[in-house]
């Protein structure tokens, strides 16, 4: 089957008062005439597993017949009013979710059965709103609805609904210049984020929220489940090839496993280990796709800053095919350990351990008591690591200094977890963490571009290719590693001087 076809969905939902008109929007956002209304009746069948887990995740899934659109739709939230939607044609078994798109779902349903959960019947008018030359700005639909949910019991609702869906081309800053034309035409913005949500209603738990007094506990948490959410975002996002999903999906296993082990006091971390480790497994699995992915776009950039009288022979054709062989192979592996029964039972371990975490009796103390002494340790963890660098030369020195950005890059995060409480009082020192943590960054970059160009210049003369130009940005990289180094000393005299609790040390 083929790949779905994608688009970006920008809207708000409104109620409105029974037997009121639609509002005319001329004169809004540039609108400079509002069609009369074009009837489409919608018949769409909704999946999910039988405990909802799309929905908990503000995700739909849907298989709708008539309107322009017809087909299986799956939409993603990006944002409060932005989805991303995926198409897919509704040809097939009409009772069976295509292949396609359980896969793309699968880190949310663990791979639970999807099942149809409701049946909603639309009577939709929908108002064409257009500006200058006849261009869609948007479009205003008046929705008379009737729904069907089952489960233990059957529910049954009826309503009507105005939806403002922005053209993909119209600026998205645009929606709060509808909204306010709508509300003060007597529209209200509507509770529920779609028509789903609205008839499952209370079925759905809601996500969990930090109190006014949270415990040390409820902190970790919430930010646990903020970064499985990440991954599990991320993880669409490969599995479609989308830009930087890669990295974001990285980003997030690092902060699961950060977590874990700087707050190991809060949640047991004899019960985490071993999911620490499958962590730091995964995130192997994911690391030559990345580790291509940067290494290209930096060495390209080098390259572009060259003068091209020390470009010698087809180099960006050498590179060309070079990379393109190990961006492959990265993505093979990663796409291997994202369908593998590993990485499944990794996610089904998470689900159950943040549903019932094993959390120690210091996780129950307020948060700003119990937060302290993890955060402290990690602070006292990167101090030492920079301590142990110091004199260092060569080899030894580059691994010391990736060791100290490792430490700066957890303290960074433990400052993160914290911020819902201490979060003005660290502001500045975690400035002035993710500043060392940035340049040593950089640094590290150096270091594995030095391996890089050397490889490449092997590989290289092989073919019969002029090497010189990978020799000097070789040498361009050693002298930008020693400039690096300086401005660590500096930047790290400015974190140890810098503000902080006096509590952090």
């Amino acid at each position: 089957m083929a790949a779905p076809s994608q688009v970006t969905e920008r809207e708000r939902k409104y109620e409105i008062v029974a037997g009121s008109g639609v509002p005319r929007l001329v004169g809004v956002g540039g609108v400079e005439t509002q069609d009369d209304p074009v009837e489409h009746v919608l018949d769409a069948s909704y999946y999910d597993t039988a405990t909802f887990r799309l929905a908990r995740s503000g995700i739909t899934l849907r298989r709708r017949v008539g309107g322009p659109d017809a087909g299986w739709h799956l939409k993603l939230p990006v944002s409060a009013d932005e989805r991303q939607e995926l198409q897919l044609p509704p040809g097939g078994d009409p009772h069976k979710v295509p292949g396609r798109l359980r896969r793309l779902v699968r880190a949310y349903t663990l791979g639970e059965k999807l099942v149809p959960i409701a049946h909603l019947r639309t009577d939709r008018f929908a108002h064409r709103l257009a500006g200058a030359g006849g261009r869609t700005v948007a479009t205003l639909t008046d929705d008379h609805v009737t729904g069907e949910a089952g489960g233990a019991t059957a529910r049954l609702d009826e309503w009507r609904e105005l939806e403002l869906e922005l053209d993909p081309a119209t600026e998205p800053a645009l929606l709060g210049e509808f909204d306010r034309a709508l509300t003060e035409a007597g529209a209200s913005v509507a509770p529920w984020p779609s028509k789903l949500r609205r008839l499952v209603g209370d079925r759905v738990p809601a996500p969990p929220r930090l109190g006014k007094k949270p415990s040390a506990g409820d902190v970790v948490l919430a930010a646990l489940h903020e970064h499985y959410g990440r991954l599990r975002r991320a993880d669409v996002g490969v599995r479609l090839d989308a830009g930087d999903s890669v990295h974001q999906m990285r980003v997030a296993i690092r902060k699961l496993r950060s977590t874990f082990r700087t707050f190991g006091s809060l949640v047991d971390k004899k019960e985490t280990a071993s999911l620490v480790a499958e962590l730091q497994w995964l995130g192997r699995q994911l690391s030559p796709a990345r580790d291509t992915e940067v290494t290209e776009e930096r060495l390209r950039e080098q390259l572009d800053a060259v003068p091209s009288e020390l470009v010698f022979g087809p180099l960006r054709q050498f590179l060309t095919r070079h990379f393109a062989r190990e961006a492959e192979e990265g993505r093979a592996r990663a796409l291997a350990a994202l369908t593998g029964k590993r990485y499944l039972q990794l996610l089904r371990r998470l689900d159950t351990l943040l549903e019932e975490p094993p959390l120690t009796a210091k996780a129950r103390k307020p948060a700003k008591a119990g937060l302290r002494k993890p955060l402290r340790k990690a602070a006292e963890k990167l101090s030492r690591a920079e301590a142990a660098a110091r004199g260092l030369t060569g080899d030894e020195q580059e691994k010391a200094l990736h060791d100290v950005r490792k430490k700066a890059k957890r303290a960074r995060y433990a400052a993160d977890t914290v911020k819902p409480v201490y979060g003005k009082k660290l502001r500045k020192w975690r400035k002035n963490v993710k500043a060392v943590q940035s340049t040593l960054g950089e640094h590290q970059d150096t270091v594995v571009g030095r391996d890089v160009l050397h490889h490449l210049a092997i590989a290289g003369h092989g073919e019969g290719q002029n090497t010189f130009t990978f020799g000097m940005l070789h040498a361009r990289d050693a002298g930008r590693a020693a400039e690096l180094r300086e401005t660590f000393t500096r930047e790290w005299r400015r974190l140890r001087k810098g503000g902080r609790p006096g509590w952090l040390g």
